[in-house]
């Protein structure tokens, strides 16, 4: 039985943060993998005084995280969480040795001080025929006592880019936490646009000013910083690791090849090889968030190669590129990236890939437009067309794996994104369809779409590809 068709988890207060929407993790998913480790950890911390008397924990992963979770490194994420573990600080390379272990003595430290007798094939289970009504990516936590008695049962929702929201959060919407208001709320690209020409800002100055609310300038400037330095070494662990990735589609990394090549040309670059650079900077990153490496949800794992290969292109190629760009260059990317999770999803198991690659194409995009100048309007425009034309893009990874076709399409997308912000640059008109036009049909195209092309690998590529 195929996932519902469930309509996409509309947010209701506009304070998200930079933060949130571009924040440090592991590959290769964000919603499969970043958030199922933080519904974990979460679910350990809420057993508090129950801690020291858990001796078996069962977890069922349902709808798209049972479809795909093993090829999208679900378990692992799920057990590193249960030790305590943040997505942000755990070191993937230890990943590894840890889960072999585990295997092998068929223990768990929670939270990394007491022992369980856990095993990954028998207390994880995939559920493939049911789903949970508030998401596809749902986890049902339940933790037992010595004498087999129910400590405490939790439903978690991983809502893509790393987020999740517990049952209560999703059944009662406005007794989540509420951060502190902000001075410039937006909900609508239109509230966006007039809020910054009515009080002559940039978009920049406007989410600085929004961040502002949570923590002072110099940290956000840090942070951004930070952010930007992570998916720029993202890039070049990608550009330096050749090998094939596991999983058995025996695909093998292309990003070092296409590398050493442009390399060895210096600086006598002819017209197509600045294309080349953009693919080798997109398949770097997303060759490494499919081995699972560190990487920056921009806004998803998924689709994580985009904002960064083009703030690449930007830095390297453009004429004046600056780190007040780079700061530029992320909240304009940013805020184009809350209008989407805002008013549609951000979600492949909800949206598909049009909610993926095609936000992080049209984030991409605008920033770039910002950063090399271009109006309000012109910005509006480059992310518009960036997802006029990725509108319907479905999410059908072969054999579950963000591999096939999701590193190739981070380079499209980045390709298209760099292509949009030149056409808005090259146009003064006003644009026939509105940012605002384009979300609302990329939600519906959505809510109309198969489930089967919704990150369950049970439709498109995913069944007419043989097996490698």
């Amino acid at each position: 039985m195929h996932a519902a068709i469930m309509t996409p988890l509309i947010a209701t207060t506009p304070n998200i943060s930079v933060f949130e929407l571009f924040s440090i993790g592991i590959g290769p998913s964000s919603s499969h993998t970043i958030g199922p480790m933080r519904a974990a950890r979460q679910f350990i911390e809420s057993l508090t005084v129950h801690l020291p008397t858990v001796e078996k924990l069962h977890i069922t992963l349902y709808g798209s995280l049972a479809f795909t979770g093993r090829g999208h490194g679900t378990p692992k994420a799920i057990v590193m969480g249960l030790e305590g573990e943040k997505p942000e600080r755990i070191d993937p390379d230890s990943i590894p040795a840890r889960m072999a272990s585990i295997y092998q003595t068929r223990q768990l430290q929670l939270l990394g001080k007491h022992a369980i007798t856990f095993d990954p094939e028998l207390d994880l289970q995939m559920n493939f025929k049911e789903t949970l009504p508030g998401h596809s990516n749902a986890m049902r936590f339940k933790a037992y006592d010595t004498a087999g008695n129910l400590l405490a049962e939790k439903i978690y929702y991983s809502i893509g880019g790393g987020f999740i929201l517990s049952e209560d959060e999703i059944k009662k919407p406005n007794e989540r936490s509420v951060k502190a208001p902000i001075p410039y709320p937006f909900f609508k690209a239109e509230d966006l646009l007039s809020l910054c020409k009515k009080n002559k800002l940039s978009i920049k100055e406007l989410m600085l000013a929004n961040e502002k609310t949570w923590r002072d300038e110099e940290t956000i400037r840090k942070q951004l910083h930070l952010i930007a330095d992570t998916m720029q070494a993202c890039i070049q662990k990608g550009c330096e690791t050749p090998g094939i990735l596991e999983g058995g589609l025996q695909v093998q990394r292309r990003a070092p090849a296409l590398y050493q090549q442009l390399l060895q040309k210096g600086s006598s670059l002819e017209y197509h090889d600045v294309m080349t650079w953009l693919n080798v900077f997109a398949m770097a990153v997303n060759e490494e968030n499919a081995a699972g490496g560190r990487v920056v949800t921009a806004p998803t794992n998924g689709a994580a190669g985009i904002v960064p290969a083009v703030l690449a292109y930007y830095r390297r190629f453009c004429p004046g590129a600056n780190e007040e760009g780079v700061v530029e260059y992320l909240l304009t990317a940013a805020a184009i990236g809350m209008l989407y999770k805002m008013n549609a999803s951000i979600s492949g198991a909800e949206m598909g890939c049009q909610g993926e690659v095609g936000v992080a194409c049209s984030m991409a995009a605008g920033g770039l437009a910002a950063v090399l100048g271009g109006t309000i309007d012109q910005i509006e425009n480059a992310a518009e067309m960036a997802m006029e034309h990725n509108l319907g893009l479905t999410c059908d990874p072969v054999n579950g794996l963000v591999q096939i076709p999701c590193i190739e399409r981070n380079a499209m997308g980045t390709v298209k994104a760099v292509n949009a912000a030149h056409l808005a640059l090259a146009e003064n008109d006003p644009n026939k369809v509105s940012l605002d036009m384009v979300i609302n049909t990329m939600r519906e195209i959505g809510n109309n779409m198969n489930s089967m092309y919704k990150e369950t690998s049970q439709g498109g590529l995913a069944v007419n590809v043989p097996d490698c």
